[in-house]
């Protein structure tokens, strides 16, 4: 599939000059690129080499400087938030009995090979499955009460990458979430047909730059 191709750093610069353009207050809670030194600082951390699909999209943003909707329910971290994260859920997991798989649900509450990569609204993390077999590289959910969801999970950050510039270039949706703007002019992701948030109007996003 083209998705599968499209690098990215491609999809951020669509998605970069599209905030530019109509959300540039998005625009600016994205960091300037990570350097070299702290993604291998990170790695060393972690074990294991971070996803060359989450390097090359650190090295045009290294996540957000505040909570930003951005892409649908996910703030991008920045490095030092992955290892934060990891850290984190790795103490948890080895206190709480949580690298153990659940028989219910065949995942683990964590695994050392899940690397955060963003985080929603309430506080769960967003993670790419870097275990070794057909599915690595996918996106999923996990550090919830339960273990790691991974049900229609994305085959790659790249590809989910893509369908947002997609949406906002050239229009249409992301799973089912359309682009919207705030009156605060924010870009927010819902149904079709919303009209608004919190008692708030929300306007359909601009499909391209014009």
């Amino acid at each position: 599939m083209v998705q599968h191709m499209v690098s990215p750093s491609e999809a951020w610069r669509r998605i970069d000059a599209w905030l530019a353009t109509h959300a540039p207050s998005d625009s600016a809670r994205l960091n300037p690129p990570a350097t070299q030194g702290e993604i291998q600082l990170a790695e060393r951390l972690l074990g294991s080499p971070l996803p060359s699909d989450l390097v090359e999209s650190l090295r045009c943003h290294n996540g957000a400087s505040a909570w930003t909707t951005l892409l649908p329910d996910q703030s991008p971290l920045p490095v030092s938030g992955i290892v934060d994260r990891w850290q984190m859920c790795m103490q948890v997991a080895a206190e709480n009995d949580g690298l153990s798989r659940r028989s219910w649900d065949d995942e683990p509450w964590w695994q050392p090979l899940w690397i955060p990569w963003a985080e929603s609204a309430d506080g769960g993390v967003h993670v790419i499955d870097q275990r070794p077999g057909p599915y690595a590289g996918r996106l999923g959910w996990a550090g919830h009460s339960g273990g790691g969801d991974f049900t229609d999970s994305w085959p790659s950050l790249a590809t989910l990458l893509h369908a947002v510039a997609h949406a906002l270039d050239e229009g249409g949706d992301v799973r089912g979430l359309h682009p919207y703007l705030t009156t605060q002019g924010e870009l927010w992701w819902d149904e079709e047909g919303c009209v608004e948030l919190n008692g708030h109007p929300l306007r359909a996003a601009p499909v391209g730059l014009s």
